[in-house]
């Protein structure tokens, strides 16, 4: 589970850059694709072209598959989404969260896809292996973000790429924000505010949606936050509370406090309180934890190293890479074209895609 990080094949001469790159646990793996052709003195005439890149299991390669999502106009750019959904399974999202958006499903590696949209059909009493947990707007019902009053879970299914809302949710506020994946350990992890503070909470589910533990965390702030950022690791869980600071200048992705439990998330202990200079001050993605206390934070800035369960930080020299799960560990984009995976917080295996001229 927290293993030497499996190593994937480089590709930097497939065309355009990559984004949403997406794996299962057998190693095969999805990315976009976009092409994108420019003429500054007449940008109406620009276009991008979209393609799918594909890993098969056990493969050396990544290959070119058809992409069902049509070509752009230069000044529309590209939106799309992807979503890795089990082996040889992806969702490709078209821009745009209303409901009508249409999607693609895949069940066989690109080699043909099935169109369909984004609106919640029925219910599900749990979450199926290689399915996706996301949210969207039960009231009212197809608001999109900015206007919606309250959110719901919803499971994005392996089997046909269809939405379909959870049947047991946690209490967790009206915007609750779910991880996408789940953890090394099978964890489901949810976020949000303890209704009858209003403080920040976390819930926790181990039999795939079908139960959850809620547990409040020791925030520093009386303030509602916007969300908090779950890692599992080796020996402990952390969690990032996200939210404005109070004091010193204003940061992107502000991170007010650290949070670690030892027993799975049913007790916590706030490590890490953010204040007007001390940093990591931001959190880009998730926080990567490792053996013996060890947790790495990604900065806006800079990347900070805490050897003692993230009570202080120094330093790691890393620069200020994203960091976010996979079913094959954790994924750190810190270019536009250079990834590197771990499963344990500490080894690495890097591999690139799509790098064009920025990399021999």
């Amino acid at each position: 589970m927290f293993g030497a990080p499996p190593r994937l094949p480089s590709s930097p001469g497939l065309p355009g850059w990559a984004h949403s790159p997406g794996f299962a646990r057998d190693g095969s793996g999805f990315v976009l694709l976009a092409d994108c052709v420019s003429d500054p003195a007449a940008p109406e005439s620009g276009f991008c072209r979209q393609h799918v890149a594909v890993r098969d299991a056990g493969s050396k390669e990544w290959v070119l598959r058809r992409s069902p999502l049509p070509e752009t106009a230069g000044t529309e750019g590209v939106s799309a989404n992807l979503l890795a959904l089990g082996p040889s399974r992806a969702l490709i999202e078209e821009g745009g969260a209303e409901p009508a958006a249409r999607t693609w499903f895949t069940r066989d590696g690109g080699r043909s896809w099935r169109a369909g949209d984004r609106r919640t059909v029925g219910t599900t009493p749990e979450i199926p292996a290689g399915s996706v947990l996301a949210t969207d707007c039960a009231a009212p019902a197809g608001a999109l973000p900015d206007s919606c009053d309250g959110q719901r879970l919803v499971v994005v299914s392996a089997q046909d790429g269809r939405r379909r809302a959870l049947a047991r949710v946690p209490r967790l506020g009206a915007h609750p924000r779910p991880a996408e994946q789940p953890e090394p350990d099978g964890s489901w992890w949810v976020s949000g505010t303890d209704p009858l503070s209003g403080r920040a909470a976390v819930a926790v589910s181990r039999d795939a949606g079908r139960s959850w533990t809620v547990s409040r965390l020791p925030s520093p702030d009386t303030r509602p936050g916007w969300y908090t950022a779950v890692a599992v690791g080796p020996d402990a869980v952390y969690a990032a509370e996200m939210g404005e600071l109070r004091g010193g200048a204003p940061v992107k992705n502000p991170m007010r406090a650290l949070h670690r439990s030892v027993d799975g998330g049913r007790t916590w202990q706030r490590m890490w309180t953010t204040g007007p200079e001390r940093e990591p001050r931001t959190l880009l993605g998730l926080p990567v934890p490792g053996p013996g206390g060890r947790v790495e934070i990604g900065g806006e800035l800079a990347g900070y190293v805490s050897e003692d369960g993230g009570r202080t930080f120094v330093p790691s020299g890393d620069g200020s890479p994203f960091t976010r799960r996979t079913p094959l560990g954790l994924l750190r984009e810190s270019s536009r074209c250079q990834y590197a995976l771990t499963a344990d917080g500490v080894r690495w295996s890097e591999f690139r895609l799509a790098c064009g001229d920025e990399v021999p």
